[in-house]
């Protein structure tokens, strides 16, 4: 299975995103790097080209994640798997306080560990977003709940 994701589904999967990381949320207009296609399922794990199986992240998650699917999480050492954007409802594994993303599931404590979710640059990022009101994105589905 090739990487390569053909511009047309590249576009597909940024307009499906609204422009947001689907992991953290950070919207990609206030970036500084560009964003990319993150295979949820990487290829070396069997994920495919699939549109299912494309998320639009930012840089720092994408490198974060790598080729991880999870991570063990303390004290009972389960593996558990990562927030699949296609699968999950974003809502149920994790909450927003402020600019803390705060997990609500063993789900969501595994994206947030592995993915740094909450490391203090990108709460500084998400805390001058939220002083001007652009965190949660406007128009996007976190800022109805």
């Amino acid at each position: 299975m090739s990487r390569y994701v053909s511009r047309k589904d590249r576009r597909l999967v940024q307009k499906r995103s609204l422009s947001v990381c689907e992991y953290c949320r950070f919207p990609e207009l206030f970036s500084f790097l560009g964003y990319e296609i993150d295979h949820i399922i990487p290829v070396k794990h069997g994920g495919s080209n699939d549109l299912e199986n494309l998320a639009w992240v930012c840089s720092i998650c994408n490198k974060n994640k790598g080729t991880d699917v999870g991570t063990f999480l303390l004290p009972d050492l389960n593996l558990v798997r990562f927030y699949h954007p296609r699968r999950d409802n974003w809502n149920e594994h994790f909450d927003i306080s402020g600019s803390l993303i705060k997990p609500r599931t063993n789900i969501g404590e595994a994206t947030v560990k592995i993915l740094q979710l909450n490391d203090a640059n990108r709460l500084d990022e998400r805390e001058l977003l939220l002083a001007n009101g652009l965190f949660p994105p406007p128009h996007h589905p976190l800022s109805d709940s």
